[in-house]
């Protein structure tokens, strides 16, 4: 396991982060304290929750990751320190979380008391905006012309970027969170925060986190590079697309108990006629190699320049067996060319 340091902050984290959206929904706690423990022991020491999860979001599974994982941590707490936690407040648009209010500052300081309680630790080491409360580009609104910026009250939103930012440092100042980074965001959002962090001495951005995959790599090179001269790590989130560059949903295919065989709140965007022909040229480089498409996509987002830790989801230990183990694949030039013929055909399939 190789460790990489998190953007500016002083934390080494594991090239693998271990996702847990299904733990409270698809996957009990009896599963979650399977996946830690196994993860740990293979060197992983970074988590990632939100207070939305477990997903699909809806109100009886609100909070009950960030239960299990304090369950876990309740249990283990000499292992504390050897766990990096990030955790995420959610933006508005959801009813049953602050009525569906757009983040604030007050919210900010609520939502992280929330989260100690039902981590059930003093600290938070990682603490993430889910997503923006101005309309981003993200969840499928990535073609020109879904997001319009000039809707947007340029003024009001550095306003409340602000209250947030100050809230973050009162946080920080408390010991209640080390450090603050974000979600789904753009190369305008990171600049602002890091303008106002640096133009008033609070908190600087360490971390973002946004959808990255052989299926989706709108950040490459642009939003990323920003990310490597501002010393902000890049955490790519869904980097098998939902599940779907495991070649299991080809053809229509819907195995039971699987994330796409559940109600999805965003729609099945990613299912497109470009995407399983791309998924299915994927997965032939992959048996060509010797290697399972899981395995491909993984080990392709892990050697991406920029990349910090690459967050993994597993419903099965199985599965997180073979994830784990395609962060120690190489990918000679043969391979890494053969995917680059794919994805030269497909670079935006959905």
């Amino acid at each position: 396991m190789e460790y990489r340091r998190l953007g500016s902050s002083g934390l080494q984290v594991s090239q693998v982060c271990l996702g847990s959206m299904t733990w409270g929904k698809q996957n009990n706690q009896h599963d979650a304290d399977e996946q830690i423990n196994y993860a740990l022991a293979k060197g992983v020491n970074f988590i990632d929750t939100a207070e939305m999860y477990a997903v699909p979001p809806s109100p009886e599974t609100y909070g009950k990751t960030e239960s299990i994982i304090g369950s876990w941590l309740h249990r283990h707490k000499e292992k504390r320190d050897e766990v990096i936690i990030a955790t995420k407040i959610a933006g508005g648009g959801l009813s049953w979380v602050r009525e569906g209010h757009p983040i604030s500052g007050k919210s900010v300081t609520e939502a992280i008391d929330d989260s100690l309680t039902r981590l059930q630790t003093d600290y938070i080491d990682l603490y993430q905006l889910h997503w923006p409360n101005r309309i981003s580009p993200h969840f499928g609104k990535h073609w020109p012309g879904m997001v319009q910026p000039t809707h947007e009250d340029t003024e009001q939103e550095i306003a409340d970027m602000l209250d947030i930012l100050e809230s973050i440092g009162k946080a920080v100042d408390a010991g209640k969170i080390r450090y603050f980074g974000l979600s789904d965001d753009t190369p305008w959002g990171i600049q602002t925060y890091l303008r106002l962090a640096q133009a008033n001495n609070l908190p600087k951005v360490v971390s973002i986190q946004n959808e990255f995959n052989l299926l989706h790599t709108k950040d490459w090179p642009y939003l990323i590079e920003q990310c490597i001269h501002e010393d902000i790590a890049y955490l790519p989130w869904s980097p098998l697309a939902g599940g779907a560059l495991t070649g299991k949903y080809l053809n229509g295919a819907r195995p039971e108990g699987t994330r796409w065989s559940l109600v999805q709140r965003q729609g099945l965007f990613r299912d497109t006629q470009l995407s399983n022909k791309a998924i299915a040229a994927y997965v032939d480089v992959a048996k060509a190699h010797n290697m399972t498409p899981a395995q491909l996509a993984l080990a392709w987002c892990n050697q991406v320049d920029g990349v910090t830790s690459t967050i993994i989801g597993a419903t099965t230990m199985g599965q997180l067996k073979e994830d784990l183990q395609a962060f120690s694949l190489p990918l000679d030039e043969t391979l890494l060319n053969d995917i680059f013929s794919v994805y030269q055909q497909y670079p935006m399939p959905f």
